[in-house]
């Protein structure tokens, strides 16, 4: 354990503050923001707000990787899962402690409005459970195969070769998160069918991979950055 342990905070140690604070912050961002729907108009087509930041976990763990290989970025996916995992047992603490939010003060449905608010802050046990799954499920591919590619196609060819990396493994690994998620809590506690977590899996995947797309280059750009430090700081630490 304590070899184990020593590892890990190794691993971390060489990853850029940068990335681990991306990591963190979509993380926790996603999770909260996925208490929120979005009404598409499709009824096959079920979204909610969580994307907004989960496009950046996944930018995070592609630059971790290019820049310090799978292992690091694995870890710091984990890292950021469990501190996630933290701030969802303090939201759960503030929607226990007894007050008001200050968006509840609506005359006639103070406690419905406040209740709602406990309850979104608050979070439900086997959704929390089924996205931390599937979202470690989706960080070991995605790092992994990211890693796999970029082996293939070889490490420093430019933008071209980070983004076919980026893409393929974003694309993969998202598919992955969503069917993931949806077998374990949409189909077994809400009664999707099998068409239905397919689809919403695949569907939201393509919209995931196109915000990839978009933010690719700034990607590309920060792991540049981080690589030139490296290579900056390389003969003082020799």
């Amino acid at each position: 354990m304590k070899k184990a342990f020593s590892e890990w905070n190794s691993l971390l140690t060489n990853v850029h503050p940068l990335i681990l604070t991306l990591a963190v912050l979509s993380c926790v961002g996603m999770n909260l923001l996925a208490n929120k729907s979005i009404d598409t108009g499709l009824s096959w087509l079920a979204l909610d707000c969580g994307i907004l930041f989960s496009w950046l976990a996944f930018l995070s763990m592609d630059v971790a990787t290019h820049c310090y290989g799978p292992r690091a970025a694995t870890a710091v996916s984990l890292t950021a899962l469990l501190l996630n995992l933290v701030m969802v047992a303090v939201f759960f603490v503030a929607s226990i402690v007894p007050g008001v939010w200050g968006e509840s003060f609506v005359e006639g449905s103070e406690q419905v409005i406040n209740g709602a608010l406990d309850n979104t802050f608050g979070g439900t046990w086997f959704i929390i459970l089924g996205s931390s799954i599937a979202y470690a499920v989706s960080a070991v591919l995605n790092n992994f195969l990211n890693w796999a590619i970029g082996e293939r196609l070889g490490d420093d060819r430019g933008f071209g070769t980070f983004a076919v990396r980026s893409y393929v493994s974003t694309f993969m690994a998202q598919f992955a998160d969503n069917i993931t998620f949806a077998l374990l809590v949409s189909r077994t506690f809400f009664g999707w069918t099998m068409l239905q977590c397919v689809t919403c899996a695949l569907t939201g995947a393509v919209l995931e991979l196109l915000f990839e797309v978009f933010f690719s280059p700034m990607g590309y750009r920060i792991s540049l950055a981080i690589k030139e430090q490296q290579h900056a700081a390389a003969p003082r630490m020799a």
